[in-house]
């Protein structure tokens, strides 16, 4: 079972490589998704270049790096537990096939997405609620992660920790169409450079960093078109906005049309293909090295 752990190893410290490159854009994206031009309290920006710097002149490096330790937490856990479970439920499903498809992709990340949702989505609130903190935040900022995970439980019970698991949830379609790109993309390349070279075999040896890239940023594209519009924006000035999903997808196409599913996707496009480039090139890379190392043992 050693496989299974390389594969939680690696994508652990692909979380990790991730988080500390991107978290800047992440928060420029968070707060593009809950400004709607009506709450006084909340800062405008006028686009991804506009909100980093007044970001960074208004509240320093700390407002850019807003959240960033449940971030780097809930990243490098997200991916180790998402790599884990995704091999793990793609070595079930092929065990009595001769050889992987759409659909066992598909199945194997929904059902990893599920598991990492459920592990992780108290971790997530936090980070959103730290990284939504402005010089005009309303009421006793939070001091750390600490605080923020103590005074939620506090002040709004253990439910609180679980606001957004639903469309959470939902936006397992997002990891399960991007891995299902990624590995059936990943097969036609590796069935090409096998044709060229047909003494070698089929491996992640014929893949380069470059492949990688390429293969992670083209994966996380397709998924970010086809559910980008999926999102709930949270509550952020204590007053509820939105009952439930179907609510805010309501009151969102009735108040600002098309372009509010769209909210800080440019920030989104900035942050996450560049992060999912990186997130395959160091899990590729890590998870190569530990099966080397293994194969020396």
């Amino acid at each position: 079972m050693d496989w299974q752990w390389e594969n939680a190893v690696a994508g652990s410290v692909a979380g990790l490589a991730t988080v500390t490159f991107s978290h800047p854009l992440d928060v420029v994206r968070t707060r593009f998704q809950v400004y709607d031009g009506r709450n006084p309290n909340l800062p405008s920006y006028k686009n991804t270049p506009h909100a980093l710097f007044t970001i960074g002149r208004s509240e320093g490096l700390r407002g850019l790096y807003a959240g960033f330790y449940p971030a780097v937490l809930g990243s490098t856990i997200s991916w180790g537990l998402y790599f884990y479970f995704y091999n793990s439920a793609k070595q079930r499903y092929i065990k009595n096939q001769d050889k992987t498809s759409a659909s066992i992709h598909l199945a194997s990340a929904a059902e990893a997405g599920g598991m990492v949702c459920l592990l992780t989505n108290p971790v997530w609130v936090v980070k959103t609620r730290l990284q939504l903190q402005t010089p005009q935040h309303l009421g006793r900022p939070y001091s750390g992660f600490n605080d923020a995970l103590i005074t939620i439980l506090k002040d709004e019970g253990w439910r609180a920790l679980y606001k957004g698991l639903l469309p959470g949830l939902f936006l397992v379609a997002h990891g399960a169409i991007q891995f299902t790109a990624y590995e059936e993309l990943r097969k036609v390349i590796i069935d090409f450079r096998h044709k060229q070279k047909s003494s070698v075999d089929k491996s992640s040896d014929l893949l380069t960093t470059v492949d990688y890239a390429t293969l992670g940023a083209a994966s996380k594209l397709v998924a970010i078109l086809a559910t980008y519009p999926i999102q709930q924006r949270p509550n952020t000035d204590g007053v509820p906005r939105y009952a439930d999903s179907r609510h805010a997808m309501e009151k969102t196409a009735r108040l600002e049309g098309i372009k509010g599913f769209y909210g800080g996707i440019t920030a989104n496009l900035l942050k996450n293909l560049p992060a999912a480039s990186i997130t395959f090139i160091v899990y590729e890379n890590v998870l190569n090295l530990l099966k080397r190392v293994r194969r020396k043992d």
